[in-house]
């Protein structure tokens, strides 16, 4: 789940936003094509999550990617505009499941890989380290990225999908056409995570704090499938998932090196371990708050409380930008509105071809 404190560390359990400006969406068509959409700031839609059409995307390819074997979907005609869509913790590809084939009809190359310790990514060597840290899954992409030739993408992301998505715009904005980036600015900086909050918001971190124990480890290990059913309950009270869609998921986190990437990630984020020298110079850019250049749409659910309206953040973003709020939403965007997601990709890629 994401992390950017003091901005929204404390959003776990908020109320959303007030609605600024009532909208619907409409069919989905270009931004250029819908007037006002692309970018008016701040524009609200009540939303209500719906049922999948989609269980599965058919085949899994895989490919030699760093210093990964990378599981991948990929759908849509090969010489299409490039979409990469990462998804976060604890979901898997499947949250892209619906997204995915109304890109691809739109023309898109949609690629949606399985993140490092997850589904069928593994490692190539047993001596790599297990390091969850934000850079490693951003190299993990650029990698993926060379590997299939794709030299720069549209990327859309949510929870560690959208800070990794956030990363590699800011660090390599020749590689990214365009961001949708689900909670906005999402790149952590641990020299703010250190800070005490009050006590009601650092109630949202239980399971940080949990991991950073061995019987965290001990629990996520053996009630992994439990624990990430109970995070999904509670980040998105409106999505009736059913079992089948749960568990298409769950089969993800029975990656070997699952609970390790799970457990590096969240206690690297409060300095309980240290991450890999070598990638130091790509954290101390990031410890810097790097503004992001490229075009890009952020979308704010429930889940994000008081910071909805998308004002915390707004300075990160000096590129074409719009903001949209999608209320009776939770956390996981993609998977609860895919119709809503795809325009948004839609229209930052409109946004790339006029900037």
């Amino acid at each position: 789940m994401p992390d950017n404190a003091p901005l929204n560390r404390g959003r776990f359990f908020s109320a959303a936003a007030n609605t600024i400006v009532a909208a619907q969406l409409g069919a989905l068509a270009p931004a250029d094509a819908q007037s006002g959409v692309a970018d008016s700031d701040g524009a609200t839609t009540a939303l209500t999550p719906q049922p999948g059409a989609h269980t599965s995307f058919g085949s899994v390819k895989q490919i030699d990617a760093g210093l990964l074997n990378v599981g991948y979907a990929e759908a849509g005609p090969a010489n299409g505009t490039a979409v990469i869509l990462l998804h976060g913790w604890p979901y898997d590809i499947h949250s892209y499941v619906d997204v995915t084939p109304i890109l691809a009809g739109a023309g898109y190359r949609v690629i949606v890989p399985y993140l490092r310790g997850y589904g069928t990514t593994t490692f190539l060597s047993a001596a790599t380290p297990r390091n969850g840290q934000q850079g490693m899954t951003a190299l993990d992409v650029i990698a993926l990225m060379d590997a299939l030739r794709i030299k720069s993408a549209i990327f859309g992301g949510f929870d560690w999908g959208s800070r990794e998505a956030a990363v590699i715009a800011a660090l390599w904005p020749q590689r990214c056409k365009g961001l949708v980036a689900v909670s906005g600015y999402l790149i952590t900086n641990r020299n703010l995570t250190v800070l005490p909050l009050p006590p009601k918001a650092e109630l949202g971190w239980w399971y940080q704090y949990y991991f950073s124990t061995e019987n965290g480890v001990l629990g996520y290990t053996k009630y992994r499938h439990d624990l990430a059913k109970l995070i999904w309950s509670i980040v998105s009270p409106n999505w009736r998932f059913s079992d089948a869609t749960f568990d298409r998921t769950a089969a993800a986190f029975d990656n070997p090196d699952h609970v390790a990437i799970v457990i590096s990630n969240y206690r690297w984020r409060i300095h309980l371990i240290e991450g890999d020298p070598q990638y130091d110079h790509l954290e101390a850019q990031l410890q810097q708050g790097p503004v992001i250049t490229v075009p890009t749409i952020t979308i704010a659910s429930d889940f994000d409380g008081a910071n909805a309206s998308g004002t915390a953040y707004r300075d990160k973003f000096s590129g074409r930008y719009s903001h949209r709020i999608f209320n009776g939403i939770g956390h996981n965007v993609p998977q609860e509105t895919p119709q809503a997601f795809a325009q948004a990709v839609i229209d930052v890629d409109a946004l790339a071809k006029t900037s």
